[in-house]
Protein backbone atom coordinates (compact mmCIF):
# COMPACT_ATOMS: atom_id res chain seq x y z
CA UNK A 1 0.00 0.00 0.00
CA UNK A 2 1.59 3.26 -0.91
CA UNK A 3 1.97 5.94 1.54
CA UNK A 4 -0.74 8.16 0.15
CA UNK A 5 -3.10 5.27 0.66
CA UNK A 6 -2.13 5.51 4.17
CA UNK A 7 -2.32 8.92 4.55
CA UNK A 8 -5.98 8.71 3.42
CA UNK A 9 -5.46 10.84 0.59
CA UNK A 10 -7.03 8.78 -1.75
CA UNK A 11 -6.46 8.60 -5.56
CA UNK A 12 -8.76 7.10 -8.25
CA UNK A 13 -10.19 4.44 -8.75
CA UNK A 14 -9.87 2.96 -5.22
CA UNK A 15 -13.23 3.72 -4.66
CA UNK A 16 -15.38 2.51 -7.72
CA UNK A 17 -17.44 5.30 -9.89
CA UNK A 18 -21.08 4.84 -8.06
CA UNK A 19 -20.09 4.45 -4.22
CA UNK A 20 -17.60 7.97 -5.30
CA UNK A 21 -20.57 9.74 -6.82
CA UNK A 22 -22.55 8.98 -3.48
CA UNK A 23 -19.71 10.43 -1.51
CA UNK A 24 -19.57 13.48 -3.72
CA UNK A 25 -22.99 13.87 -2.73
CA UNK A 26 -22.64 13.49 0.80
CA UNK A 27 -19.82 15.72 0.93
CA UNK A 28 -21.17 18.81 -0.91
CA UNK A 29 -24.36 18.32 1.80
CA UNK A 30 -22.23 18.63 4.72
CA UNK A 31 -20.26 21.31 3.31
CA UNK A 32 -23.35 23.10 2.79
CA UNK A 33 -24.21 22.72 5.93
CA UNK A 34 -21.03 24.02 7.50
CA UNK A 35 -21.16 27.03 5.34
CA UNK A 36 -24.36 28.09 6.66
CA UNK A 37 -23.22 27.24 10.05
CA UNK A 38 -19.91 28.50 9.91
CA UNK A 39 -21.83 31.89 10.00
CA UNK A 40 -22.19 31.62 14.03
CA UNK A 41 -18.54 30.87 14.53
CA UNK A 42 -17.13 33.06 12.95
CA UNK A 43 -16.60 36.71 13.61
CA UNK A 44 -13.94 39.85 13.11
CA UNK A 45 -11.84 38.44 15.94
CA UNK A 46 -12.14 34.66 14.64
CA UNK A 47 -11.67 34.97 10.49
CA UNK A 48 -7.69 35.59 10.78
CA UNK A 49 -7.01 32.91 12.54
CA UNK A 50 -9.84 30.85 10.00
CA UNK A 51 -7.25 32.14 7.55
CA UNK A 52 -4.06 31.01 9.23
CA UNK A 53 -5.35 27.55 10.36
CA UNK A 54 -6.28 26.70 6.72
CA UNK A 55 -2.78 27.86 5.66
CA UNK A 56 -0.88 26.17 8.70
CA UNK A 57 -2.76 22.63 7.89
CA UNK A 58 -2.05 23.09 4.29
CA UNK A 59 1.68 23.37 4.99
CA UNK A 60 2.07 20.37 7.53
CA UNK A 61 0.03 18.07 5.02
CA UNK A 62 2.95 18.57 2.98
CA UNK A 63 5.51 17.50 5.05
CA UNK A 64 4.84 13.59 5.79
CA UNK A 65 6.50 11.75 8.66
CA UNK A 66 7.95 8.05 8.66
CA UNK A 67 5.37 5.94 9.98
CA UNK A 68 6.31 2.35 9.18
CA UNK A 69 9.50 0.96 6.61
CA UNK A 70 7.89 2.58 3.25
CA UNK A 71 4.65 4.22 5.00
CA UNK A 72 4.52 8.06 5.48
CA UNK A 73 2.11 9.90 7.18
CA UNK A 74 0.89 13.71 7.79
CA UNK A 75 -1.55 15.58 10.02
CA UNK A 76 -4.77 15.81 8.56
CA UNK A 77 -5.97 18.92 10.72
CA UNK A 78 -9.33 17.95 11.70
CA UNK A 79 -9.19 18.13 15.65
CA UNK A 80 -6.77 20.63 15.56
CA UNK A 81 -8.89 22.89 13.04
CA UNK A 82 -12.14 22.42 15.33
CA UNK A 83 -10.70 23.04 18.44
CA UNK A 84 -9.49 26.70 17.49
CA UNK A 85 -11.77 28.02 14.88
CA UNK A 86 -14.84 25.45 15.35
CA UNK A 87 -16.34 22.38 13.98
CA UNK A 88 -18.37 24.00 10.64
CA UNK A 89 -15.33 26.27 10.33
CA UNK A 90 -12.72 24.16 10.66
CA UNK A 91 -14.68 21.21 8.14
CA UNK A 92 -14.28 24.29 5.91
CA UNK A 93 -11.02 24.93 6.09
CA UNK A 94 -9.91 21.57 6.22
CA UNK A 95 -12.14 20.88 2.82
CA UNK A 96 -10.59 24.20 0.87
CA UNK A 97 -6.94 22.55 2.01
CA UNK A 98 -8.04 19.19 0.43
CA UNK A 99 -9.35 20.83 -3.03
CA UNK A 100 -6.37 23.18 -3.70
CA UNK A 101 -4.13 19.94 -3.33
CA UNK A 102 -6.07 17.61 -5.41
CA UNK A 103 -6.74 20.33 -8.22
CA UNK A 104 -2.83 22.01 -8.23
CA UNK A 105 -1.09 19.26 -7.08
CA UNK A 106 -2.35 15.90 -7.59
CA UNK A 107 -2.27 15.09 -3.99
CA UNK A 108 -5.57 12.92 -4.37
CA UNK A 109 -7.88 11.73 -6.75
CA UNK A 110 -9.92 14.52 -8.63
CA UNK A 111 -13.06 11.57 -8.40
CA UNK A 112 -11.62 11.10 -4.58
CA UNK A 113 -12.29 14.56 -3.61
CA UNK A 114 -15.91 13.38 -1.82
CA UNK A 115 -14.92 10.41 -0.09
CA UNK A 116 -11.42 12.07 0.89
CA UNK A 117 -13.77 15.41 2.74
CA UNK A 118 -16.21 12.97 3.61
CA UNK A 119 -13.25 11.45 5.76
CA UNK A 120 -11.03 14.08 7.00
CA UNK A 121 -13.40 17.02 7.22
CA UNK A 122 -16.46 15.33 7.99
CA UNK A 123 -15.66 12.34 10.12
CA UNK A 124 -11.89 13.23 10.92
CA UNK A 125 -13.37 16.78 12.56
CA UNK A 126 -16.85 15.23 14.02
CA UNK A 127 -15.17 12.79 16.18
CA UNK A 128 -12.11 14.82 16.94
CA UNK A 129 -14.28 18.11 18.25
CA UNK A 130 -17.03 15.67 19.80
CA UNK A 131 -14.14 14.00 21.70
CA UNK A 132 -12.72 17.12 22.70
CA UNK A 133 -15.96 18.91 24.15
CA UNK A 134 -16.79 15.33 26.18
CA UNK A 135 -12.88 15.32 27.71
CA UNK A 136 -13.64 19.18 28.57
CA UNK A 137 -16.71 18.69 30.17
CA UNK A 138 -15.69 15.72 32.26
CA UNK A 139 -12.59 17.31 33.45
CA UNK A 140 -13.76 20.66 33.92
CA UNK A 141 -16.46 18.72 36.73
CA UNK A 142 -13.01 17.96 38.87
CA UNK A 143 -11.77 21.67 38.56
CA UNK A 144 -13.65 24.81 37.21
CA UNK A 145 -10.27 26.48 35.64
CA UNK A 146 -8.16 23.95 33.13
CA UNK A 147 -4.46 24.52 33.25
CA UNK A 148 -2.61 24.84 29.51
CA UNK A 149 -1.02 21.15 29.66
CA UNK A 150 -4.60 19.65 30.64
CA UNK A 151 -6.06 21.20 27.10
CA UNK A 152 -3.02 19.95 25.95
CA UNK A 153 -3.51 16.44 26.70
CA UNK A 154 -7.22 16.73 25.78
CA UNK A 155 -5.97 17.91 21.88
CA UNK A 156 -3.93 15.15 21.91
CA UNK A 157 -6.41 12.99 22.41
CA UNK A 158 -9.00 14.37 20.15
CA UNK A 159 -6.51 14.32 17.33
CA UNK A 160 -5.65 9.99 17.80
CA UNK A 161 -9.30 9.64 17.85
CA UNK A 162 -10.28 11.92 15.13
CA UNK A 163 -7.10 10.45 12.59
CA UNK A 164 -8.38 6.51 13.79
CA UNK A 165 -12.35 7.34 13.13
CA UNK A 166 -11.51 9.39 9.48
CA UNK A 167 -9.38 6.03 8.70
CA UNK A 168 -12.25 3.76 9.69
CA UNK A 169 -14.40 5.76 7.32
CA UNK A 170 -12.30 4.84 4.51
CA UNK A 171 -12.75 1.55 5.77
CA UNK A 172 -16.55 1.67 5.16
CA UNK A 173 -16.52 3.04 2.06
CA UNK A 174 -14.02 0.31 0.69
CA UNK A 175 -16.14 -1.87 1.92
CA UNK A 176 -19.34 -0.76 0.09
CA UNK A 177 -17.08 -0.19 -3.33
CA UNK A 178 -13.25 -1.18 -3.32
CA UNK A 179 -11.88 -1.43 -6.68
CA UNK A 180 -9.20 -3.45 -5.21
CA UNK A 181 -8.73 -6.90 -4.72
CA UNK A 182 -6.99 -7.04 -1.05
CA UNK A 183 -9.38 -8.09 1.26
CA UNK A 184 -11.68 -5.65 3.47
CA UNK A 185 -10.01 -7.29 6.67
CA UNK A 186 -6.11 -6.56 5.86
CA UNK A 187 -7.94 -2.92 4.65
CA UNK A 188 -9.26 -2.21 8.15
CA UNK A 189 -6.20 -4.01 9.91
CA UNK A 190 -3.77 -2.30 8.20
CA UNK A 191 -5.16 0.93 8.80
CA UNK A 192 -6.54 0.99 11.92
CA UNK A 193 -2.70 -0.06 12.78
CA UNK A 194 -1.04 2.85 10.82
CA UNK A 195 -3.23 5.36 11.81
CA UNK A 196 -2.98 4.78 15.45
CA UNK A 197 0.71 5.59 14.85
CA UNK A 198 -0.20 8.67 12.78
CA UNK A 199 -2.29 9.78 15.27
CA UNK A 200 0.11 9.89 17.74
CA UNK A 201 2.65 12.00 15.62
CA UNK A 202 -1.00 14.32 14.89
CA UNK A 203 -1.78 14.14 18.28
CA UNK A 204 1.80 16.08 19.31
CA UNK A 205 1.79 18.36 16.75
CA UNK A 206 -1.79 19.11 17.86
CA UNK A 207 -1.53 19.11 21.36
CA UNK A 208 1.60 21.52 21.02
CA UNK A 209 0.02 24.00 18.95
CA UNK A 210 -2.89 24.24 20.75
CA UNK A 211 -1.13 24.87 23.79
CA UNK A 212 1.08 27.72 22.38
CA UNK A 213 -2.53 29.61 20.69
CA UNK A 214 -4.09 29.19 24.47
CA UNK A 215 -0.94 30.65 26.25
CA UNK A 216 -1.15 33.56 23.65
CA UNK A 217 -4.75 34.39 22.97
CA UNK A 218 -7.03 31.87 24.91
CA UNK A 219 -9.93 34.29 23.96
CA UNK A 220 -9.61 32.88 20.63
CA UNK A 221 -9.86 29.19 21.04
CA UNK A 222 -13.14 28.12 20.22
CA UNK A 223 -13.10 25.12 22.61
CA UNK A 224 -12.70 27.27 24.99
CA UNK A 225 -14.88 30.80 23.99
CA UNK A 226 -17.97 28.84 24.06
CA UNK A 227 -17.36 28.30 27.83
CA UNK A 228 -16.46 31.99 28.66
CA UNK A 229 -16.94 31.37 32.18
CA UNK A 230 -14.36 28.14 32.70
CA UNK A 231 -11.57 28.96 30.61
CA UNK A 232 -7.61 27.85 30.73
CA UNK A 233 -5.16 29.49 32.86
CA UNK A 234 -1.86 29.99 31.12
CA UNK A 235 1.24 28.64 32.65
Amino acid sequence: MSAHYVAMHMSDGIINAPISMVFVAIAVAALGICAWRARDELDERTVPLAGLVAAFVFAVQMVNFPILPGVSGHLLGGALAAILVGPYTGALCVSIVLIVQALLFADGGVTALGTNITNMSVIGVAAGYGTAVLLYRVLRRRRADLAVPVVGVIAFVSAVVGTVCAAMGFVAQYALGGAATTSLGTVAAYMFGTHVLIGIGEGVITALTVMAVVRARPDLVYLLRTHPARQAVPV
